[in-house]
């Protein structure tokens, strides 16, 4: 029986042969006369006082009288560590009722160094005796932080970057250095071929994504035959294990194992999709998957000449449309097959009829309708036939379908203001094709006017999100950069508008086919070649310049130019905060700078990147109106009981995946939530996991913006505690951290 205040119900159930029964019920109460029951924390931290609690119980119907002892232990050698522990007043007296508890109380400070403690509480009476033994980790007051400072930089550019925190680092006298790691991207651009293999292996069988596979296999085709390189580059790529999740890449400069997260399973797929790119460039492989594909989306391909979603459906005219303005992108890239090929031209052109009675379809039905034509009538759909029907202007017209079609059009040019920036780009573009200079040109000014621009980020929309295919912040972004390369030919705006797109690619992985499909088709066929560039950035750490051939730890990749150099602790100076990187070729590169340091917690100052953190404690108290909150400050009074909110804001610029959020907690603090569960709050969803020493969160993505966390703690210890410090990271692109300064909590005791 366990040693606790318990009652036992006993339930016993006979019967015979002839199925006579009988039923006995006993209750049983297990307990002892005395017990004592320690409050132990869940660790010690190194530097921490505290009152080290328990309590004795009473359970006979007369007072009792005794001492209680507490006992500290090496949990290895079992040598008693109680003086360095400051543990000098081991015993201590105690008096409590019958029937009732009395508390218990031990002073300690954890000195630095200690190894696991194994305490021992017993409690004595002339007549009763109990203990209680168990062991606490004991964590250090030092930690490892990774600082960060992202260097980004675009075509012939010089740039000089700072990290402050390491400039001044000799202000510190307990601050000792790790490690300094430089890593750099010449050509990120080349992450678009990485992710052409997730186009060409979704698992599924629908019609768009069969497409996807045709779609990846003829601009791959394509890229080998545009760019002899390429093959020599792939083989360089499966040799020096270049073909890696971002998720897996870096390990030492996360603040997590990527076992520790729930993201295994994505890195182990996107792993997998870079390295079968090597597969996808290959020739023979090529032609058979091409052919594969096409005979699918043949046999899918209904006799009204729609194509379904998926097999077995009826025809789906978005899904029809995708693939059209998908054989237009293969057409504008210069694929012959798309018009030299009998097949493919002949599903081109029944699609193109199809989608042609059905625009016409609309068209009577709002004459039969009682609203006026002069009202706005075109919606998302319609946009999208106009963009993907200008495509295929020599497909003649039929002459029945001419009265609908000009409809249609002079709607787009009359309301194209009513649309977002996605659909006014692709109303831009089809009216342009089809001769109408003057609204095109109106669409390219407002578009001008609503960009934002950025050194780092390039030119952008900031638009809505949502769940609607025209509301795709990647898809979006591709389609205004074809608008600004065909219609307003400016060169300068399409490399700036690559640049935002390449950014998206740095902190997230693109998550659908057809962003996929949309992205590669602007980087891959509009503005200036970046493939075709292999020069070097130029980058000098501390006034010494680099040279990665080398200095790389396993040289530098092929194609994307990523090499990483890395400097022990004693070689690091203040000095070499200061980076200065010149790229001299057109596109865009990015790299980092992670500085390493050990420091104690109450010692760590605030750093933040385009991510930023902060975190504040507040204490609950009750008032005549409810429960307020109060910010805690070193003359805040705390005492065991109280109710802690943790508030945690973060601020980021830009929409990130895979980011990893830790909140150390003070050893004297309990979490209120200790099962680990999935969180929606403030307009974020992440999944909250509770240890001993921290709370983590676990946001799959993180949109831009500014959001508040919160969560509860309870006081249970007195002491003078170091509370760490919170901080976040993103998995997919670790340059990208930021963590707030380190605290102490200072809790007094209660009133006897």
């Amino acid at each position: 029986m366990p040693e606790a205040l318990t009652r036992w119900k006993f339930l016993g159930f006979a019967h015979t042969a002839d199925l006579e029964f009988a039923l006995t019920e006993k209750e049983v109460i297990t307990r002892k006369e005395l017990m004592v029951m320690p409050h132990a924390p869940r660790f010690f931290r190194e530097g921490d006082r505290m009152s080290f609690t328990a309590g004795v119980v009473n359970l006979t119907d007369r007072k009792l009288s005794g001492t209680a002892e507490l006992h500290l232990f090496d949990a290895l050698t079992m040598q008693p560590v109680d003086a360095s522990f400051g543990n000098d007043h081991p015993t201590v007296s105690f008096s409590v009722e019958a029937g009732q508890s009395a508390p218990l109380r031990w002073e300690i400070t954890v000195p630095e160094g200690a190894p696991a403690v194994t305490y021992r509480v017993t409690a004595r009476t002339e007549r009763f005796s109990d203990g209680e033994e168990s062991t606490l980790p004991v964590l250090t007051n030092r930690t490892l932080v990774t600082e960060t400072l992202p260097l980004p930089i675009r075509g012939k550019q010089r740039k000089t970057f700072r990290l402050n925190q390491l400039a001044q680092s000799s202000r510190s006298s307990t601050l000792r250095h790790h490690r300094l790691t430089l890593e750099f991207t010449s050509n990120p651009a080349w992450y678009a071929i990485q992710a052409l293999p997730y186009m060409m292996e979704f698992p599924y069988e629908c019609s768009e994504q069969i497409f996807s596979r045709y779609y990846a296999n003829s601009i791959a085709a394509h890229i080998l035959n545009g760019h002899p390189k390429i093959r020599r580059v792939f083989e360089q790529w499966k040799s020096r294990g270049a073909l890696i999740s971002n998720l897996e890449k870096n390990p030492a400069l996360k603040s997590l194992l990527l076992e520790e997260t729930p993201w295994v399973l994505q890195a182990q797929d996107e792993a997998e999709r870079k390295k079968r790119v090597g597969l996808l460039f290959d020739l023979n492989r090529l032609a058979q998957e091409e052919r594969n594909a096409l005979r699918k989306l043949q046999q899918m391909q209904l006799s009204n000449g729609g194509w379904p979603w998926f097999p077995g459906d009826r025809e789906n005219r978005f899904i029809t449309q995708h693939i059209v303005a998908g054989f237009g992108h293969l057409d504008q890239l210069g694929i012959k097959a798309v018009r030299e090929n009998p097949s493919v031209w002949q599903m081109i052109r029944r699609a193109v009829h199809y989608l042609d009675e059905r625009m016409a379809e609309d068209y009577r039905h709002v004459k039969e309708g009682k609203g006026k034509l002069k009202e706005q009538h075109i919606g998302s759909i319609t946009v999208h036939y106009l963009y993907c029907r200008s495509y295929f202007p020599d497909i003649p017209l039929e002459k029945k379908h001419r009265e609908a079609f000009e409809y249609w059009k002079s709607q787009a040019a009359q309301y194209w203001l009513k649309f977002n920036k996605y659909l006014q780009g692709m109303i831009g573009l089809a009216l342009h094709r089809m001769g109408d200079k003057k609204t095109p040109a109106a669409i390219l000014r407002s578009l001008r006017e609503h960009a934002l621009h950025s050194e780092e980020m390039g030119m952008y929309w900031k638009s809505p999100g949502g769940y609607f295919w025209y509301q795709a912040p990647i898809e979006r972004q591709a389609l205004l950069i074809e608008l600004f390369d065909e219609v307003a030919q400016d060169q300068a705006a399409v490399d700036a508008m690559r640049v935002w797109l390449l950014k998206q690619k740095q902190t997230r992985a693109w998550k659908s086919t057809k962003a996929t499909t949309e992205a590669c088709y602007a980087l891959l066929r509009r503005g200036t070649d970046w493939l075709a560039g292999d020069q070097q950035v130029e980058v000098t750490v501390g006034g010494r310049r680099i040279d990665p051939r080398k200095m790389a730890e396993g040289g530098i990749e092929a194609g994307t130019g990523y090499f990483r150099i890395s400097w022990p602790g004693e070689k690091i100076r203040p000095e070499m905060a200061t980076v200065v990187v010149e790229k001299s070729d057109e596109g865009v590169a990015w790299g980092a700078l992670y500085w390493q340091y050990f420091e104690d917690l109450d010692k760590i100052t605030a750093h933040q990147t385009p991510l930023k953190l902060s975190r504040q404690l507040f204490v609950e108290r009750s008032s005549p109106t409810g429960p307020v909150i109060e910010p805690i400050t070193e003359a805040t009074p705390l005492k065991p009981g109280d109710l802690i909110k943790v508030r945690i804001e973060l601020r980021v610029d830009r929409p990130m995946e895979f980011v990893h959020l830790k909140d150390m907690r003070a050893a004297g603090l309990e979490p209120v939530h200790v099962l680990s569960h999935y969180r929606y709050q403030g307009g974020l969803g992440y999944y909250e996991s509770t240890r001993d020493a921290a709370t983590h969160f676990f946001i799959s993505y993180l949109p831009k913006g500014t959001f508040v966390l919160e969560y509860p703690l309870r006081v249970t210890h007195q002491g003078d505690f170091s509370a760490g410090y919170a901080t976040i990271q993103s998995m997919y692109a670790p340059e990208f951290s930021a963590h707030s300064e380190g605290l102490r909590l200072r809790v007094s005791p209660l009133p006897r």
